[in-house]
């Protein structure tokens, strides 16, 4: 049985080399993560609309804040109507006039302010946006690597399963092996089986979503490094991590400058209790009298203003309004700052929960389910060990192996949350 020990370890080498070099071989392009983040900021559609918004928004304020067009006119004053002759009557005047609206000093300052903060706000939303799908770009990134790994995991252990199946065939040919060994064999087979599609069914899931977020075809292939640094970094105590955010996360920035324009407002709506003004001048021609006597042009200024005397009910109540949406403003800011600070401490607890897996795994509980798994396999060549143990073991070998990717997995996607969550890479002690 020695011998059979050693045929099923060769085997089991020669199909992993064989696996690696037909993956090696492979031509598609492998897209790295700092490739996938590079190209959505270049193509994702609904970034490049929020940039959009914000350089319209930015085109606002200069507009609001000129003083409105003037209007020329033509008029013909006192035309008698029963000649419509210009020269009849002294006070027939004919002529171009011009006038221009001048609101009351500081509105248009006030509007432009406003304006101006709103146009921050929104170039602060673009910010975070491309925070929060690289945030996403990320995840889902990290989503395909952890299930490429769980399918080479699944397949390895369907070719480890296939040669249980030979040994046991083999020892039952030879009067010592069960043929229930070889049916329970072929039942966790089976059910590997069903294991990968429902996996390829999830990788081809992630990569749509993937691809939607490169503005690329669903169906594009994908394909990712097959190997990569598993050494997780060490990050700042949630305080630091609150105190950076408060200063770098884009969002609350966007906030400040929503509260700025609805102060600017506040003030623009007091500034409607003054009077806004017209100006105006008309140059009125005169034809000479019929006898020969000269009559001079004359020359028409005007001055009018409007007169607030509804301001109890107009005025007060557009202040009224405005103080209210300022006031919205604050608790929008504090809601938001609450949500900031609940997004990094979760995003915190994910990763540390998910790095200390990540070594448990990795330095305790596969080292030892492969020891079993050896030991098992040593202990059923010589009929010491039944073949149901065996089987056991491998299949929680697997499971401990598709636990450490995804732990992995989780960690480096809390990472991408807790980046976007406090606005900035240095996260990291």
């Amino acid at each position: 049985m020695s011998q059979l020990f050693i045929f099923f370890t060769c085997v089991s080498l020669g199909v992993l080399l064989l696996v690696n070099a037909a993956t090696a071989g492979s031509g598609q392009n492998v897209l790295t993560l700092k490739a996938a983040t590079e190209l959505a900021v270049q193509n994702n559609p609904d970034l490049a609309q929020m940039r959009a918004r914000a350089e319209a928004m930015a085109a606002i304020p200069s507009q609001v804040g000129t003083l409105p067009d003037p209007i020329i006119s033509f008029n013909a004053r006192n035309l008698p109507v029963n000649t419509f002759n210009t020269g009849q009557e002294d006070m027939t005047l004919i002529g171009p006039g011009i006038s221009q609206a001048m609101p009351f000093p500081g509105k248009l300052a006030l509007r432009s302010a406003a304006a101006t903060f709103e146009a921050e706000a929104a170039l602060k939303n673009v910010t975070e946006a491309r925070w929060w799908l690289l945030s996403n770009v990320k995840q889902v990134w990290w989503q395909v690597f952890y299930l490429d790994h769980a399918l080479q995991i699944v397949k390895n252990n369907q070719t480890l399963l296939k040669q249980f199946i030979q040994i046991t065939r083999t020892k039952y040919e030879v009067g010592e092996g069960l043929q229930q060994d070889i049916l329970l064999a072929q039942l966790e087979l089976s059910n590997l089986l069903d294991q990968q599609l429902k996996l390829e069914g999830a990788r081809r899931n992630s990569v749509a979503q993937l691809n939607a977020l490169l503005d690329k075809a669903a169906n594009q292939p994908v394909k990712l490094p097959e190997e990569i640094a598993e050494q997780l970094p060490t990050i700042l105590s949630e305080t630091a991590l609150f105190q950076q955010a408060e200063h770098s996360r884009a969002l609350l920035a966007s906030k400040h400058e929503s509260i700025n324009a609805a102060r600017a407002r506040v003030d623009l709506a007091k500034k409607d209790y003054y009077p806004d003004f017209k100006l105006g001048a008309f140059y009125g021609f005169r034809r000479d009298r019929p006898t020969g006597i000269d009559r001079a042009d004359l020359l028409t200024l005007n001055l009018s203003m409007s007169i607030p005397i509804f301001f109890d009910r107009k005025q007060a109540k557009a202040v009224d309004q405005r103080n209210s949406e300022l006031l919205q403003q604050k608790y929008i800011l504090q809601d938001e700052w609450n949500r900031v600070r609940t997004q990094i401490s979760q995003s915190h607890s994910d990763f540390q929960r998910a790095k200390e897996q990540v070594i448990l795994f990795k330095t305790g509980i596969i080292p030892q389910a492969k020891q079993t798994v050896a030991s098992m396999l040593a202990g059923y060549q010589v009929s010491q060990v039944d073949f149901l143990n065996l089987v056991r073991s491998q299949i929680s070998l697997l499971n401990h192996e598709l636990q450490y990717w995804n732990a992995f997995a989780e960690a480096n996607q809390a990472l991408a949350n807790l980046t976007a969550a406090v606005g900035e890479e240095g996260i990291y002690e």
